[in-house]
This record gives C-alpha cells, structure tokens and sequence, in this order.
C-alpha cells in the first residue's frame, strides 16, 4: 500500500510541485470525471423518484423530503427548516399552501399555526432509495422473458461468432492461395460499409429464407464481423508455421490442427473478441426492432423501448432497467479483462 501511496504522490520537481505535475493530475482527474461520472450519475438517478429527476439543478444521490405525524392529520406532512424573523431557524410542517404563503405548524405544538413566506423555507431532505423501480419491472413487466432472450442472442451469435470468425483468420493466416491479400483487404473495407445501408437487402435476405419475426434471424446475419476476423488473423500470423507443419507430419489433420494447436494458442484474442461480441449484441437495438414483430420475442433493449410512450416517457424505470442490463456486460468484463491486454497487444505482432 505504501508503494501504491507513494507511486501516486511522486512529483517531477522532487520536493516541491512542478507544473507537469498540476497537468497531469488534472488531466487524469478529469479523465476519471468524464470516464464515470455518467456511470455514477446513472446509478444513483436510478434510485430517484420522476419527481426527483424533474429537479434542477439535479444531484448525484437520491434526495427525499423527510415527513412527520402531526396529531390531528391522517397523512404525515412534509418537513421544512424555516427561517424566523428573528434570525433563528426551526422545522416546521406544511399543512397547506396558498400562492407564496404556507401555513405551518410545529409538529410538537400542532394547535399554533404559523403563516410563512416560501422563500424562507427549506425542505429538510435525506437520502433515500425508491427500490421499486427495480422491483415493479419484474412485476407488471416482462423483463425476465427479455433479459432470458438477450441472453440467449448474445449467447449464442457470440459463440457462432467465435467459430465463424476463427476459422476464416485460420484460413487467411496459414493459407497461401491467390487472392488472399485481396479478400482480407475486402473484408476489412466492409468496416466502412454503416449497417442502415445494408439495412434493406440484409432485411430481404432474412425475409426470403424465413427468419423475420424469429431470434435467430437476429443472431446470425451479424455473426460473421470483419473485426473479429482481422483481430484473430493479426494474432493467429504470431503462432510459428513450423508447429502446424510438425503437427502435419504427425498426421494431424486439418480440422485438428485448428481445433487442438490454433485455438488454444489464440486464445486471449479469442476472449477479446468474446468481450466485443457480447457488448455489440448485448447492446444491439436497430435490427432485433427490425427484425421482431412479436412483443414476447423482444430483447431487453428493444423491451426497454415499452417505457417510452408518446406522451410520456418513464424515465425512472428506464435507468434502473439500464443499470440490470449494464450487469452482464460489467461481469464479463470482469472474468476476461487478463486477456484484454495480451490479446491486443498480440495482434500488432509477427
């Protein structure tokens, strides 16, 4: 620990600070800001009430007015510190409201109403956690058949991807045949290619062999991503030929070769991969809109489009709905972060 203190604390200028130091730390102070403060602010307005969204200017924590039983009421009042005129400030509860006037009354002394002026008052607020939105989406809304489709799409294009992809970087990379060069310079150019002008011919095809309507119409016109297939390549040119030629000589077949030697060495590219294709399917909304009619085949992030209304948006579901579906995403992250690093870093070698 005092390693990790004084490594952070090291200045340029020794004992005093010098200027790089100023920059530098805030440069990465607000990179951090930037990276997750959409992320916290995120979480903790998925906690909040429309009510408390509405609020300007907004805050990070969920804020709520604290309230109180006064004798002779049947709902609790909301709380107030109010600001008397002779300077001293005390809490007070709201019984009602006329124009900039509130009548008030001291919940010990609820017989002594006493008239105030709303710009001497201050809701006495706490933090607190409107858990239903969480807990009414699971409820009155099918979001555990979405959540079970997401899983499924991301599942299994993410697996298909793998295969697919593996197999054409194994081809381009220890194959000599003509045309090699131009076939991975086309695969890579259809980078540029966006997916709304494919959009239409792509729908067509899915409709012509019957998929439309189905989830695997969702899964596999994607599987096949140019990415992958250059990402797995670059890495697949660092394995040595001479191994794939000593495993020929031991009358190991093709399909072995890939499978028992290619595959295992490649796979820190392979969790890298892994990791983009669940973000790009777990996220993905244009096409599952596209593609499914029927409301109990939508994926989450299309379901979570239910919410929006013409008139009205529920914005306090939809951002606890986004934090459950940012879970998966954040666990696999997790679990295949060591490769990130070696699997890129392996690519860009020869």
């Amino acid at each position: 620990m005092s390693g990790v203190v004084s490594f952070l604390t090291r200045r340029r200028g020794g004992r005093f600070w010098h200027w790089t130091d100023i920059v530098s730390w805030l440069w990465l102070i607000g990179g951090l800001v930037v990276m997750f403060g959409p992320a916290i602010w995120l979480v903790g307005s998925s906690f909040k009430t429309p009510a408390q969204l509405a609020e300007f200017p907004p805050t990070i924590l969920p804020y709520v007015s604290q309230q109180a039983t006064v004798e002779g009421h049947d709902k609790p009042l909301t709380l107030y510190r109010v600001k008397l005129p002779d300077g001293s400030t005390k809490v007070l509860a709201e019984l009602r409201r006329i124009g900039t006037v509130a009548q008030m009354v001291d919940p010990k002394a609820p017989n002594d109403i006493v008239k105030v002026n709303i710009a001497s008052r201050e809701p006495v607020r706490e933090i607190g956690f409107a858990t239903e939105n969480y807990t009414e989406p699971f409820v009155h809304f099918d979001f555990l058949r979405y959540l079970r489709n997401s899983v499924f799409v991301t599942a299994m294009a993410t697996l298909i991807t793998l295969l697919t992809n593996s197999m054409a970087a194994f081809a381009l990379s220890k194959y000599r045949f003509r045309g090699r060069d131009l076939t991975m310079l086309l695969i890579v150019g259809t980078l540029m290619v966006p997916l709304s002008v494919i959009l239409v011919p792509l729908y067509s095809v899915v409709s012509a062999v019957g998929l439309l309507d189905s989830l695997w119409g969702v899964i596999l016109p994607t599987v096949a991503t140019p990415t992958g297939v250059f990402l797995l390549r670059q890495y697949m040119l660092t394995i040595p030929d001479e191994l794939l030629d000593a495993a020929r000589m031991d009358n190991a077949s093709e399909w072995q070769i890939y499978w028992r030697i290619v595959l295992p060495l490649a796979a820190p590219a392979l969790a890298v991969l892994a990791i983009f294709s669940v973000v790009w399917r777990w996220n993905d909304f244009l096409w599952p809109l596209v593609v499914l009619s029927r409301k109990e085949l939508y994926t989450l992030q299309v379901g979570l489009n239910t919410y929006a209304g013409q008139l009205n948006v529920q914005w306090h579901y939809i951002l606890a709905m986004t934090v459950v579906t940012m879970i998966p995403v954040v666990l696999v992250f997790v679990f295949l972060q060591r490769y990130i690093t070696s699997g890129i870093a392996g690519t860009g070698l020869k």
